[in-house]
């Protein structure tokens, strides 16, 4: 039976997974970023576009060459080289402090393959113990990069899961990260693909203002799409795009 707006928490999320899953199509496995590359850019990211957080990365490795540059360097100098992102002279000291410990840990070595090999809670504590990195950030890296079965929860995933109806209106972000994933299979793919799918859902269809209601593939289920405009009809439904289409509306970000 497909999920409605009076079902449960697990079954809506698990709906909105597959639905996602065929709208948007099966995301490839492989990392995006170098796991390195993965942690300080999402240090850099944190209200910053994604413009401005490439422009300070590539910056801050113009100017010092590596990772033991980056250390050495003054942190004015630092802040000056990733000025494009929202705290330069907060963030500096934080990636200079990143990765120190990153080199005590290994002996000297700027890498983070280690974790690979690091049980789920041992890497996430570890990570969430340095300044700057919080829940997301560490669950990002862990699931990207080493396909840990975490669920990094952003502003775009947690809207749209508050919005269809399982996560509830009082839940915020950071609590966000342990009550969605026992609704979801403990699998790292699906959880990959469920953070990927809502994220993208939240940029290009579930909009902070004026959500395009019209075109999303949930509303047969979400409470906001109900609230606003009723319960969807067999009509409304079979009108309803079942696919993302890029030629028409874009091609998704990566």
């Amino acid at each position: 039976m497909p999920a409605t707006y009076a079902s449960p928490a697990a079954e809506k999320a698990r709906a909105d997974h597959e639905i996602l899953n065929a709208f948007y199509g099966p995301v490839p496995k492989a990392p995006r970023r170098t796991p390195m590359r993965e942690l300080i850019s999402t240090v850099l990211s944190h209200r910053t576009t994604h413009a401005d957080e490439e422009l300070a990365y590539d910056r801050m490795l113009a100017a010092f060459g590596d990772w033991p540059g980056v250390l050495a360097a003054p942190t004015a100098a630092l802040a000056q080289a990733i000025r494009t992102t929202r705290w330069p002279d907060t963030q500096a000291p934080r990636i200079q402090e990143i990765l120190r410990r990153i080199a005590a840990e290994t002996g000297g070595a700027f890498e983070l393959d280690f974790l690979a090999e690091w049980p789920l809670d041992r890497a996430m504590t570890w990570l969430i113990d340095m300044p700057g990195i919080g829940l997301k950030t560490a669950s990002l890296l862990l699931l990207f990069n080493f396909r840990k079965p975490v669920l990094p929860v952003d502003a775009h995933v947690h809207r749209v899961a508050q919005r269809v109806g399982f996560l509830g209106p009082k839940v915020s972000v950071e609590k966000a990260h342990a009550v969605l994933p026992p609704l979801l299979p403990a699998d790292a793919e699906a959880l990959f693909n469920f953070h990927k799918h809502n994220y993208w859902h939240g940029q290009q269809i579930c909009f902070f203002q004026r959500p395009n209601c019209p075109r999303c593939p949930l509303k047969g289920f979400c409470n906001y799409y109900q609230e606003h405009y009723g319960a969807a009809t067999a009509e409304v439904l079979a009108a309803t795009p079942a696919q993302w289409d890029p030629a028409a509306w874009g091609q998704l970000p990566h």
